[in-house]
């Protein structure tokens, strides 16, 4: 009988959906340095990006 014979260790499987790794955290104030617009040169294209009045973050062409 089955029932008799030992049964090998259950294996966990991985959830499905596993997390992935956060990117790195770069704060505004590190990218602004205590101004209100900076330049982002981005493969060759040159952004702006701009800290509004309220508090909010503004990237344009």
């Amino acid at each position: 009988m089955d029932r008799d014979r030992p049964q090998p260790p259950q294996q966990q499987q991985a959830p499905e959906h596993a997390a992935a790794p956060r990117p790195p955290l770069i704060h505004s104030t590190e990218l602004l340095r205590g101004h209100p617009l900076v330049e982002i040169s981005h493969n060759g294209v040159l952004y702006r990006l701009q800290a509004t009045r309220q508090g909010k973050l503004i990237l344009t062409k």
